[in-house]
């Protein structure tokens, strides 16, 4: 074969990226559908209905797992809540304090209360604080021990939060401020905190859903039968029934919250961007 024939021989064309990316993409659709067809005829979904989808079961926690369980693990919820908004943004004024000693105590306790487990401070608030203070009885109840116990945790992160949406308003702002006679903590209040607020509203709604979660701890406090949340109603229900159906219905409520909330996460952070852009 000549030099010229082999020039004139078609040149083979590889995949292009596009259709190697498709390749690609495709499999990895097959190999998922393998997976749940797998995993679907693997299971033996009659043991699983029978353990976890007794419709008689389900209709029993009605209506009392919305008027009393998920009542007091929203009351629980936004009570840590506002306690740990209220202490946070104490704290991370403090971290951003001209005084030494007010940022080496805001740092101390954000290190502490994020690096502990939320169940260690309820079982402190539990059973520390009776042992340490006698006859000393914190105001609410099992309410006030929940928020407090959920606040001191909330506190730590949220208290970075503030103090990273503060630190994200542009220093003209409080310049601008200054030069119209305002004084640092009249500008402060008046106007960053107001703008940083509208920076970290993803992240704080974000941390709510945490506490939703959080707020199941609150078992380790001993609670009486009016008091019982969620995970507490749908545990004493499955050892009552020896059936875990209560415990899923216990899980659906509390999609029914934290969805919602995811999507208005989502929603939020995405108006934050668009408005960045």
């Amino acid at each position: 074969m000549t030099d010229t024939d082999v020039q004139l021989q078609p040149k083979k064309k590889g995949l292009t990226r596009r259709q190697k990316r498709r390749l690609s993409r495709g499999a990895q659709y097959v190999v998922f559908v393998a997976a749940v067809t797998a995993f679907a005829l693997a299971a033996d979904w009659d043991r699983l209905r029978n353990q976890f989808a007794q419709k008689d079961i389900a209709e029993q926690m009605f209506p009392e797992i919305i008027s009393l369980a998920l009542k007091n693990t929203v009351l629980y919820t936004l009570s840590g809540f506002a306690v740990g908004l209220g202490l946070g943004m104490v704290i991370a004024l403090m971290r951003l304090s001209s005084v030494g000693p007010y940022r080496w105590l805001a740092g101390v306790y954000i290190e502490i209360f994020r690096g502990l487990p939320a169940l260690l401070i309820f079982i402190f608030i539990g059973v520390a604080v009776p042992l340490a203070f006698p006859g000393t009885e914190i105001p609410g109840g099992t309410y006030g021990k929940v928020a407090l116990a959920l606040g001191l945790v909330a506190a730590a992160y949220m208290a970075e939060t503030i103090r990273a949406g503060i630190q994200a308003v542009p220093k003209g702002q409080m310049e601008a401020a200054r030069s119209l006679g305002f004084s640092p903590g009249r500008a402060m209040v008046s106007i960053i905190i107001p703008q940083a607020f509208r920076i970290i509203l993803p992240p704080l709604t974000n941390e709510l859903v945490l506490l939703f979660k959080d707020s199941s701890l609150v078992l380790f406090l001993g609670v009486t039968l009016e008091e019982r949340e969620l995970s507490k109603y749908g545990r004493d229900l499955a050892s009552t029934t020896a059936n875990s159906t209560p415990i899923l219905v216990a899980g659906l409520c509390y999609l029914l919250i934290t969805i919602p909330l995811g999507f208005v996460v989502r929603r939020m952070e995405a108006k934050a961007q668009e408005a960045v852009k």
